[in-house]
């Protein structure tokens, strides 16, 4: 018999749930092939065997949690597929059974002299410990005062080089006795509140939660109890921007085969403005502000078992048509779980929009590391104020960007945010400037 084991999976991920089975006990399996999907804290894999055989047993079922060198099933290298598990486990409990048959027979013929032995070396060692005899080195005020607080003498440890025990032990062991019952209340307690549930009146259904739902539900307060974070807004009059599309969407779409959206103008948009405050492009590492020289720029995209942040590497030097390809490609892998650990980790700055869902304010959560992230809302037509007085109806956009306080400053957050309106509202200055 061969065992399969889960294989190491990357340097962040030690553990995964098991999502499906795709053989089942009986079957054949070649080397490689894939024989069960597991459910990780960012992507799903695919864990292939390492054998060539029959998968003879299944240690480890759908939904139970496993870690990185845990056996999940053994192959049976000279297996025939088809045998069945049912048969084994027949004969297995049948070997149980006469084997425990046999002993039970060995046990009535042998003598109870073991019994017996194990019986006198506990009471031997329980009269060790009762002994009174067993030299103790105090002086006669210590064993005054263990009498007066009840303790015994050969239960204290002493910290005296020469074994000597002194008052202030006896004190001590005293003050830990009494400690102990008081601990011991707590930690029954806490279980209780751990493990308590609201019970309802009426229909309910419960549900656990997916490992990836667990995960970003555990990231998302930690970023809260973590960063100092703080959210700053603006508008941005996208006029500009949805004349242009208008003109170029038909030219753009022949020439690069993908549409031309609003990502490719925040992304540009956002890296022009992350040149200009690079602390917004940075991370904090202990003591050290590390301040990034490049520009990978995830996308938060909702999938139906939640939200995952793929990244745009080097988003500085993609052009528009570049990166809209990009954002369609990552956005395809992410609804079909096809991304990989390499898409999803080292980003430095994320764009989240909730626009498309019709979201028209928010604050975005820090995506730690991170120390940015900005929050598009959707377009809502608005009465304008504008230079010469007048008054007009146009596209408006909220944007929020969140960031964490301790390395970026609340003038630097206002003026990422206002160079960002400012490219934002002349896109050909953006075009030419790529």
């Amino acid at each position: 018999m061969k065992e399969i084991k889960v294989p190491e999976l990357a340097e962040s991920i030690t553990e995964g749930t098991i999502s499906e089975w795709l053989v089942k006990e009986g079957d054949s399996v070649q080397k490689g092939d894939p024989i069960l999907e597991l459910e990780t804290d960012k992507v799903n894999i695919e864990v292939n065997s390492d054998y060539t055989g029959v998968l003879a047993e299944v240690l480890k079922q759908e939904g139970e949690d496993v870690e990185v060198g845990d056996t999940i099933a053994k192959v049976d290298e000279n297996g025939e597929a088809g045998s069945s598990s049912e048969e084994k486990q027949e004969e297995s409990s049948e070997q149980a059974s006469n084997n425990e048959n046999e002993s039970q027979n060995q046990a009535e013929e042998q003598p109870s002299s073991e019994q017996k032995q194990e019986e006198t070396k506990a009471a031997d060692q329980q009269h060790e410990k009762k002994d009174p005899n067993k030299e103790v080195v105090a002086s006669p005020a210590t064993r005054k005062r263990a009498r007066e607080l009840g303790i015994d003498l050969n239960n204290i440890h002493s910290n005296d080089p020469l074994g000597r025990i002194r008052p202030e032990d006896v004190e001590a062991a005293a003050k830990q006795k009494e400690e102990k019952p008081k601990n011991d209340k707590k930690a029954d307690k806490k279980p209780d509140k751990k493990s308590e549930k609201t019970e309802f009146d009426k229909p309910v259904e419960r549900e656990k939660m997916s490992r990836r739902r667990q995960t970003i539900s555990k990231r998302l307060v930690e970023a809260q109890q973590t960063a100092a974070m703080l959210t700053t807004f603006n508008e941005v009059d996208m006029t500009a921007i949805m004349e242009l599309r208008k003109e170029r969407k038909d030219q753009f779409q022949e020439k690069h085969d993908v549409k031309l959206g609003f990502m490719s103008f925040f992304t540009k948009a956002v890296v022009g403005a992350l040149k200009e405050f690079p602390l917004l492009n940075a991370e904090i590492q202990g003591d050290e502000i590390v301040k990034k020289q490049f520009y990978d720029i995830g996308m938060a995209v909702s999938t139906d078992e939640g939200l995952v942040v793929p990244v745009v590497r080097d988003a500085d030097r993609l052009g528009f048509a570049g990166i809209e390809k990009e954002i369609g490609r990552l956005g395809k892998k992410a609804q079909k779980k096809e991304l990989s650990l390499d898409e999803l980790q080292g980003g430095s700055f994320t764009i989240t929009n909730g626009g498309i869902f019709g979201s028209m304010l928010s604050t975005p959560i820090l995506n730690t590391p991170q120390v940015g992230i900005l929050g598009m809302h959707s377009i809502q037509k608005r009465a304008m104020v504008m230079p010469d007085d007048s008054i007009e109806v146009r596209p408006m956009m909220y944007i929020a960007l969140s960031y964490d306080h301790r390395i970026v400053d609340g003038k630097e957050a206002v003026q990422f945010l206002v160079r960002l309106k400012e490219m934002l509202e002349d896109p050909y200055n953006l075009l030419l400037e790529g």
